[in-house]
């Protein structure tokens, strides 16, 4: 017991030390947004430009996104009171959707500007969307930096990282048409390079609802087969029966499992708990295991009456 109660402190403190490193890099990509998105206020306003200004409105969709994933990462960070054994760790994969479904909204309003100005394509001062995009590029590619250094382990630094890598694709796209624009003046190229990250945002935002979503219906993790599982809990030494095996996730990375386990009537039912929990831990990496032991039912021994 003293050395399963060291390794779980030391794996709560592993999991506390990812989440501050985690928090520091959304406050600093955070911070990176904010800025570029104050400076384009004010050269929007100097210059009376709306398409910039409604350019900042956009980052502020962005800015929001990865202050609420700061938020939820902080929530997740508290312990486990009340009623809430598990903490609020799923508040994560709440920003997540979150983030999935802010995208697929932003997504829907480019898709409609960018049919319109097809139709209709507007007078686009290419020099200053060069200039804006350009700037845009290098702030979004050091904000997706710093979150690709936490390796995204959450699906809540996940979403904050898809925010980001697709307003750098937006801007990327943004100046390649600036540059088409300057070369050969076809102003369309502005609306078709919108369609292409619309659907590059789609990909992102669906990717993330479908993750969320598993975690909310308490699906199995991905790459985790249950069948598998089952298959060798009742492979193991004194296994009669496995039955009521539920595998699911509680938050990103925390995998748990129970499972009714039926064995022989004489065998170690505590020994044997032991070795499926290593089984589970080494195997599959599973290291929240709730198992019911049950003894094989006794032979019932039918004497017949003289």
């Amino acid at each position: 017991m003293a050395s399963a109660a060291m390794h779980d402190h030391a794996q709560d403190h592993g999991h506390a030390h990812a989440a501050a490193g985690d928090r520091r890099r959304l406050g600093i990509a955070l911070a990176l947004i904010v800025a570029f998105m104050a400076v384009e206020v004010v050269v929007g306003v100097l210059a009376h430009s709306l398409a910039l200004l409604s350019d900042a409105g956009h980052m502020l969709t962005d800015a929001g996104a990865l202050g609420f994933a700061l938020v939820a990462s902080a929530l997740a960070a508290r312990p486990a009171t009340g009623p809430y054994t598990f903490g609020l760790r799923r508040t994560e994969i709440l920003s997540g959707q979150l983030n999935g479904a802010t995208l697929l909204v932003v997504s829907a309003l480019i898709l409609y500007g960018a049919v319109r100005r097809l139709i209709s394509p507007p007078d686009v001062d290419a020099a200053a969307v060069l200039a804006v995009a350009g700037a845009g590029v290098a702030v979004n590619l050091a904000a997706s930096r710093v979150l690709a250094g936490g390796k995204r382990r959450t699906l809540n630094v996940e979403g904050a990282f898809q925010h980001v890598l697709t307003d750098l694709y937006a801007f990327g796209g943004t100046a390649l048409a600036a540059i088409v624009i300057l070369a050969t003046g076809f102003d369309r190229a502005d609306p078709i390079a919108s369609l292409a990250v619309v659907a590059l945002m789609v990909r992102a935002a669906w990717a993330l609802l479908q993750a969320s979503g598993r975690v909310f219906m308490e699906a199995a993790p991905a790459g985790v087969d249950p069948a598998a599982i089952g298959q060798a809990l009742a492979s193991a030494p004194d296994v009669v029966e496995v039955h009521d095996l539920h595998v699911w996730e509680v938050t990103s990375g925390f995998p748990a499992l129970s499972a009714h386990v039926r064995v022989t009537r004489d065998s170690d039912c505590h020994a044997a708990r032991r070795r499926l929990e290593r089984l589970l831990r080494e195997r599959f990496d599973i290291e929240h295991t709730t198992l019911q032991m049950e003894h094989e039912e006794p032979l019932l021994l039918q004497i017949e009456e003289p």
